[in-house]
């Protein structure tokens, strides 16, 4: 006979005594009493008087407690105050594991634990493992957001950064070194300042010329803190240095093999840096140009110079200032300008604002030739036929933005950068230099008019993002992607894409799709239900910076129980059952909800104003008010779970990816059972029934 199901039984282990098993009733013990009241019971076996100082902890490798008070932190307090070199190594290694549980956590800080951690950092006195342990704690202790940044003295900062200025240093005490002061500057203005005075970017190149890719990693990530705290012009400063060919060459190696290891938290980095160096082009989209100010009119003046120079300026003998006018507003109309007569006036719209002429001067001057031959090749065809070179740089420039979120803070998920802009110190500016170039030559291979202006924009912006979704390596691969996508191929591209969707569209294959779809949705069911049961691993965020924390979660083989638990790192394959420490049974599961409705995203203020954070959260809602809340690694795995959790629950798969999925799957299993009728039209309606015969005298009489 089975046993009730509120009776569990539990192994516990006392040290130097032989472990016991127990039978506990879940609600006399763990419902309507309090926890301390098992422990009584538990303890009492082994004649422990005090329970109160007691706590159990879990055998698995995440060490946490099942507690209300653990006496282990007031224990742990004193022992890393030992004199005893091996007592405090060893009371420093558990409280470095320890501090992960936030339990613990808030225990051993109440009892000014942080201070007494910083205190031995600023001696100077601990080195090597000790010290690493000690720096470890630190962290695990600082990530739970207890304790504010701000409390650190110039002294603690000034130690962390002499690790992070010591080439040599130990990797593990370096690591924890750049994450103490990545997670400063992130969450204080003034750490910000006070970190600035003692790193620069200089000091932290040589870690990312080693080998160890997590240190190169948290190197990058102190350099974005850095970059993102930083005021206006010291930005600037910072990405001159960052420009430079040596440092690119690094930062490029490191996008090579971020690309081959898929190192999700280096491509996030990277990401970043990308986002923030953009960032900088901000304050030129967003500045109307004064038609009145001489130096910006001079940058106009200096385009049509350079277009035009073969044609000899009228001396002040020989023209009046009425012919010299008359000669400026041609030549701005062969420029492509809609305003002639004042060009300056086509810059006061933002965006793009400044940074459309500066793109276009640096075309002029970078790549002449190109230059001229656009301008010139315009202005000879006929005024409908002209592709304008003012109004085309000054909307792509505004497209380019879009296209790179120039001026949008980086998203805390998003690991999408593209190698090609960390090969050139004027990387946007070349990228415009080549997509100027492609607009001309589409505009003549779709033999547009100034009517077709909008049209031609849409082309090229296609054009853009299918050659960028290849992550070309480099500007000239870039450039060669986009030698293959000419208007003809756009047009087969659309065309093959419009026949996948338009297909079949004939009553009878309609009335054939509706057939199959139950068996497709099922068997996209199935393929959901199969990706839980492997499980994800998933990342922990909050609203203070991006945490190395991940934890993973997966469905039972037989689909009844969701096992999740923490893990240390990322796993390179699926996490056994065995090893996730908590259960969820699908019968709780109450409701699945998404985006803003999702507790965590209501409580997290900084999370929920981040939009592409927002559209990738997703929280369980069971019994006695529970919830356990995720945060996709991506939209992929978003819909998956979703979809997966909804089949479970008996509820419609509503994600984009299914709709997908289901469109693709019906396409393809339609087109195999219908490869008999190749070339045969299919008509709209069934044929007529003819009229019954005069008389049945052809049928024959077996009989």
């Amino acid at each position: 006979m089975p046993p009730p199901a509120d009776i569990v039984k539990v192994a516990i282990e006392w040290p130097g005594a032989f472990p016991k098993l127990m039978e506990i009733d879940q609600v006399s013990f763990f419902f309507s009493l309090s926890l301390s009241y098992s422990y009584i019971f538990i303890f009492l076996r082994w004649s422990l008087m005090n329970h109160e100082y007691y706590a159990l902890q879990h055998a698995d490798s995440s060490n946490f407690y099942i507690t209300e008070k653990a006496q282990n932190a007031q224990q742990l307090h004193e022992r890393i105050q030992s004199s005893s070199m091996d007592a405090k190594l060893e009371a420093l290694k558990d409280l470095a594991s320890y501090s992960r549980d936030v339990t613990f956590a808030q225990e051993f800080i109440n009892l000014d634990g942080i201070s007494l951690l910083t205190q031995m950092v600023e001696s100077g006195t601990d080195f090597g493992d000790m010290l690493s342990f000690t720096l470890t704690a630190f962290v695990e202790l600082m990530d739970h957001g207890i304790v504010s940044w701000d409390t650190f003295s110039v002294a603690f900062i000034k130690k962390i950064a002499s690790y992070v200025n010591k080439f040599a240093a130990d990797i593990s005490i370096l690591q924890r070194s750049l994450a103490i002061l990545e997670s400063m500057v992130l969450n204080s203005h003034e750490l910000y300042q006070k970190v600035a005075q003692e790193i620069t970017i200089g000091q932290l190149i040589p870690h990312l010329q080693g080998t160890d890719q997590e240190i190169q990693t948290y190197t990058i990530a102190v350099i974005n803190a850095l970059f993102l705290k930083a005021p206006d012009d010291k930005r600037q400063e910072m990405a001159n240095i960052l420009a430079q060919k040596q440092l690119r060459a690094i930062i490029l190696t490191h996008v090579i093999r971020a690309q081959r290891a898929i190192n999700n938290e280096m491509a996030h980095q990277l990401y970043v840096l990308q986002v923030l160096t953009f960032n900088l082009l901000e304050d030129r989209m967003m500045t109307k140009m004064d038609p009145q100010d001489q130096a910006q009119r001079d940058i106009i003046f200096e385009l049509r110079r350079i277009a035009f120079d073969a044609e000899s300026e009228p001396n002040n003998s020989s023209g009046s200032i009425e012919k010299r006018k008359s000669m400026y507003t041609r030549d701005y109309k062969k420029l492509g300008f809609i305003n002639h007569v004042n060009p300056a006036m086509d810059f006061t719209q933002t965006p793009p604002g400044m940074l459309a002429l500066d793109n276009m001067l640096y075309f002029a001057k970078h790549h002449q030739d190109a230059y001229i031959r656009i301008v010139l090749e315009n202005s000879s065809r006929e005024d409908k036929h002209e592709c304008p070179f003012g109004r085309s740089s000054i909307e792509l420039t505004k497209m380019l933005c879009e296209i790179l979120k120039v001026g949008e803070l980086p998203s805390e998920t998003c690991n999408d950068f593209h190698p090609m802009f960390f090969t050139h110190d004027r990387s946007f500016e070349e990228f415009f230099c080549i997509c100027i170039q492609l607009l001309n030559k589409t505009w003549k291979e779709m033999r547009a008019t100034s009517e077709d202006f909008n049209k031609v924009m849409q082309v090229v912006k296609e054009q853009i993002m299918r050659a960028l979704t290849t992550k070309p390596s480099s500007l000239d691969q870039f450039k060669s992607k986009l030698q293959n996508l000419s208007y003809t191929e756009i047009l087969k591209i659309r065309q093959s894409e419009r026949m996948n969707q338009e297909d079949f569209q004939s009553r009878p294959i309609l009335e054939l799709k509706e057939k199959i779809q139950p068996e497709i949705l099922e068997l996209i069911k199935q393929q959901r239900l199969n990706r839980l049961v492997e499980g994800t691993c998933f990342r922990k965020l909050n609203s203070r910076r991006r945490q190395d924390k991940f934890w993973y979660c997966r469905l039972s083989p037989n689909h009844k129980v969701l096992h999740y638990g923490d893990l240390e790192e990322s796993p390179q394959g699926e996490v056994p059952h065995d090893s996730l420490q908590d259960k969820l049974p699908v019968a709780d599961i109450k409701a699945v909800v998404t985006g803003k409705d999702c507790p965590h995203m209501k409580e997290k203020g900084a999370l929920k104003q981040n939009k592409e954070v927002l559209e990738l959260a997703f929280s369980i809602l069971y019994d006695s008010n529970g919830q356990l809340n995720f945060i996709a690694p991506d939209k992929h795995e978003y819909c998956i779970w979703t979809d997966g959790l909804n089949a479970l629950l008996g509820k419609d798969m509503m994600s984009d990816l299914t709709r997908n999925d289901l469109d693709t799957l019906l396409s393809m299993e339609i087109k195999l059972r219908l490869l008999d009728l190749e070339n045969i039209q299919i008509p709209d309606a069934p044929p007529p029934i003819p009229k019954e015969p005069s008389n049945y005298d052809f049928v024959y009489d077996c009989n």
